[in-house]
């Protein structure tokens, strides 16, 4: 069946959307009639009629290549940047869907899309999603696009910071990306022999990461790898935001509470992750000199890993196949070493966090890491 289909990209980039892209493509335009667009920079693109006919020609030699070429940004149907000011401009979205004469969309990306895609689909759009982030944290899936590569590179970075901190005896500590789940410096971690772990799921003691560290440093091994999430943090900061929300409902009750609680909350997020705080106080403690490296957006940048290029592959061309079968209002997810369509009311404004009986944390507490708790 013909259909004339929308695409772009919206939140973080990550290795393999351009993967991704190509094999939704490909797929979607061996349909004889099927017409493809493609809006640039997200919803912002959308919304400013920016668009590109999106032809076979388009998708030579882009599944190696990093980024999306359609470009991407943060903004979100109800929160879109108008001269400096956020706005709801999910009307002018709909209105545009409708204008192009679209029998769907295709929503790349991680929460932010999952999340856009919901609330499209609640107002009435065909809507389906391809989930692309590096921090793996989408509900129901067994992985997403561009974990493997930021995994890779996450690895290779702490242990080449391996040679460093030997020679100059000191912790070394890696930031990683991943503000509320910690699959990317977990795994990395594991696999880069980091001696400590934090991650958001697990609050962490100052005390007895130093505790782990003097104790190595007692038998000579002195030296230390640290892998952080940059939404890790401490025991004593969530004690000290648990009161302030206890005292806040306390003086001022449940409804005009809710605001001041609001706040908390976005202190809170900003309050973890303070790796240079974290620095100074190890280096206090324990005596031994820190630093800090911070790897940021490095890793989402560069080519996908093969496993993300033949990832992405599966899930572009199985997305091409629902969209034909006229499947909307899902989500395209890795499960099981197949491919399933989740309801997009069970992904949007939802989190895939780290159990805390998961097999990684259970192999990491057995070969002596230390997870700070």
């Amino acid at each position: 069946m013909a259909q004339k289909i929308g695409i772009l990209t919206t939140g973080g980039d990550s290795p393999g959307i351009n993967a991704a892209l190509r094999a939704i493509g490909k797929a979607a335009l061996s349909v004889e009639g099927t017409r493809l667009i493609g809006f640039q920079d997200g919803f912002a693109g959308m919304l400013n009629s920016m668009v590109v006919e999106m032809e076979n020609p388009m998708f030579s030699g882009i599944l190696t290549t990093g980024g999306t070429i359609l470009g991407t940004n943060r903004d979100r149907p109800d929160h879109i940047l108008i001269n400096s000011k956020y706005e709801n401009r999910t009307s002018d979205i709909i209105a545009a869907y409708r204008s192009h004469g679209l029998d769907g969309l295709v929503c790349l990306g991680g929460g932010d899309a999952q999340d856009s895609a919901g609330l499209l689909m609640r107002e009435g759009l065909n809507v389906i999603t391809v989930p692309v982030t590096i921090d793996n944290d989408i509900p129901h899936t067994d992985t997403s696009v561009g974990f493997n590569t930021a995994l890779e590179v996450a690895a290779e970075a702490i242990d080449r910071l391996h040679s460093t901190a030997i020679s100059h005896h000191r912790i070394i500590i890696v930031e990683i990306m991943g503000r509320e789940s910690g699959w990317l410096t977990l795994g990395a971690g594991i696999a880069g022999g980091a001696d400590v772990i934090l991650i958001p799921e697990i609050p962490y003691h100052l005390e007895k990461i130093s505790a782990a560290i003097l104790a190595r440093a007692a038998i000579g091994k002195r030296f230390s790898l640290i892998a952080v999430s940059e939404g890790a943090i401490s025991v004593e900061n969530v004690e000290f935001f648990e009161n302030a929300r206890r005292t806040n409902l306390r003086i001022r009750g449940s409804r005009d509470g809710a605001d001041i609680s609001a706040r908390l909350d976005a202190i809170e997020k900003r309050a973890a992750g303070d790796t240079l705080h974290l620095a100074n106080r190890l280096e206090s403690f324990t005596g031994l000199q820190t630093r800090v490296t911070i790897l940021g957006y490095l890793l989402r940048g560069g080519a996908p890993s093969a496993v993300d290029r033949v990832l992405a592959t599966q899930l572009g061309t199985a997305c091409a196949k629902f969209i034909q079968q006229g499947q909307y209002g899902v989500m395209v997810a890795p499960r099981g070493g197949g491919v399933e369509t989740v309801p997009l009311d069970q992904v949007a404004g939802m989190v895939k966090t780290i159990p805390a009986d998961h097999a990684w944390i259970h192999g990491a507490r057995l070969v002596g890491t230390s997870l700070g708790d």
